[in-house]
């Protein structure tokens, strides 16, 4: 080794002098003001250095020859510089703005981290001290006035009174953007910031609306969160095993499938359907006819709570499947009601529900067969039910086992109602124009197929003259239905036909 050092430094460079490396030193040898001074002294200066600059690099009076404690301090010198820019950045993004936009996460030198930083200092987080924050317009002080004599400037002056205005703008809601006025000498007069206030709580209160309508309402495959709280409810109680999904819509409820479980020690069966009625008003608002002029809900019916007519509505149905079911009639068995939802009996197979009459593809000799089957069912729920289904057309009767079953029975009246008669008679042109058209000849024409359901003997033959006696009947019946025996006609539930009254006095 010692030969060979000896050749190196003997060997010259065939460009020239040998460069000698200088000898190595610490940090701490650089860094000290004693070796800066002898540099200055020995004119080995940087021309674009400044003692300023030099004094820059050696701020700390810490002395230590630990080469990593030094580069830390200048690694935070550095951090605070980058931080300094940093802050000048975000003060020129933001501008007046009231809006501001945050650099804290770009930032080299955290609160905690800063051991050297002064107690004054803000932090950034500090949101009531931010330095960059826009001033709020001066106010008058509490006393109500400055100044003296003609001087004087009340808290009525048209200035101040705008700049207060304008600093109000602040305690809107959130989601009104009032835009960078705040940040300015902006002075509103108390018209224009009285017309802004009514403006904000009206859109306010829309808005409410709105979110309350979207949340409190059933649209057509969906349910709003209390009813999917009840679906779920049924669910962890056993009731029902699972729900499947929407299979039918309508303009009073949404159906789902769904497999029973059990119910206080009952089997239910093991293909259900949930009925759940929408909770608003807008396709269905002629609710309230079927249900304010019915004895059994008149006084329970309040036509200011739409949910609480909803749930009589729902409840309604339960009582009408009820009758109907116990008078042997084909229709859904109730299960269960909670609230707006009735859980029944499911009319189909393996998830396919029963197809309505209208949809049906039937032979002539099954169509005559439907035919005779709905004339008997409508006598029966006339008769022995004391109903009038109010909606009975080919979209409300199933086929499923070569039987013709009955449905959606919630407007379902009883012929005493002040238009039994006539819902009646359009249930009748429903029944009788269908099966008409579908080619059976023994279809009776709406006027004799109106008096063998009814039992009422109506002579007419033109529909004008049909209905001003159905409408002369209900009036009558109407004006004498709070005196005893003085009905013109009477239906009753125990087998016998409604009959005219004869003993009436006028």
């Amino acid at each position: 080794m010692d030969q060979f050092e000896v050749a190196s430094q003997e060997t010259k460079s065939p460009w020239g002098a040998p460069v000698l490396t200088p000898s190595p030193c610490s940090l701490t040898d650089v860094m000290s003001e004693e070796l800066a001074r002898q540099l200055d002294e020995e004119g080995n200066t940087f021309p674009d250095c400044s003692d300023a600059d030099l004094k820059l690099t050696c701020t700390s009076e810490v002395e230590t020859s630990s080469d990593l404690i030094l580069a830390q301090m200048l690694q935070m010198e550095f951090d605070r510089e980058f931080d300094t820019q940093l802050r000048r950045e975000e003060k020129k993004f933001n501008g007046d703005s009231k809006v501001s936009i945050s650099f804290e996460n770009y930032r080299m030198v955290h609160p905690y981290e800063d051991s050297d930083s002064s107690e004054d200092e803000v932090d950034w987080q500090d949101t009531r001290h931010d330095p960059y924050r826009a001033d709020k317009p001066t106010t008058t002080p509490k006393k109500g006035f400055v100044g003296k004599g003609k001087n004087i400037t009340t808290k009525h002056d048209e200035e101040v009174c705008g700049r207060k205005n304008t600093a109000r703008m602040d305690n809107f809601a959130p989601e009104v953007q009032v835009g960078d006025g705040i940040g300015m000498d902006l002075k509103l007069s108390n018209q224009v910031y009285n017309a802004l206030k009514r403006h904000c709580q009206s859109e306010q209160r829309r808005s409410a609306r709105l979110h309350e309508k979207k949340e409190h309402s059933t649209a057509e495959h969906a349910v709003d969160p209390k009813t999917r709280l009840l679906m779920y409810k049924m669910v962890n109680a056993g009731i029902l095993e699972t729900i499947n999904g929407c299979i039918s819509t309508g303009k009073e409820s949404v159906v789902f499938h769904a497999n029973g479980g059990s119910f206080e020690e009952k089997i239910v069966p093991e293909e259900c359907v949930l009925k759940v009625f929408k909770t608003t008003l807008n396709e269905f608002k002629n609710r309230d006819k079927y249900i304010k002029d019915d004895y059994r809900f008149r006084d329970r019916f309040s036509k200011l709570n739409p949910r609480k007519i909803i749930r009589l509505w729902a409840e309604k149905e339960m009582h009408n499947l009820t009758r109907i079911k116990k008078a042997g009639i084909p229709c859904p068995d109730v299960i269960i009601l909670k609230k707006h939802i009735l859980v029944m009996s499911f009319i189909g197979q393996d998830h396919v529900p029963a197809p309505k009459l209208k949809e049906a593809i039937l032979s002539s000799e099954d169509m005559k067969k439907a035919y005779y089957q709905v004339l008997s069912m409508m006598q029966r729920l006339y008769q022995d039910c004391n109903l009038v289904h109010a909606d009975l057309s080919e979209y409300n009767m199933l086929w499923h086992d070569g039987q013709v079953w009955f449905i959606d029975v919630s407007q379902s009246i009883e012929p005493t109602h002040p238009h039994g008669l006539e819902f009646l008679f359009r249930d009748c042109r429903n029944v009788s124009t269908f099966f008409q058209k579908a080619g059976v000849a023994e279809a009776l024409d709406v006027f004799e197929l109106f008096n063998i359901v009814s039992g009422l003997q109506i002579n007419s033959d033109n529909e004008a003259d049909f209905l001003a006696q159905i409408e002369a009947l209900e009036k009558r019946n109407e004006d004498h239905v709070q005196k005893p025996g003085k009905k013109i006609f009477n239906a009753t539930c125990d087998g016998s036909p409604p009959q005219l009254n004869t003993d009436d006095d006028d």
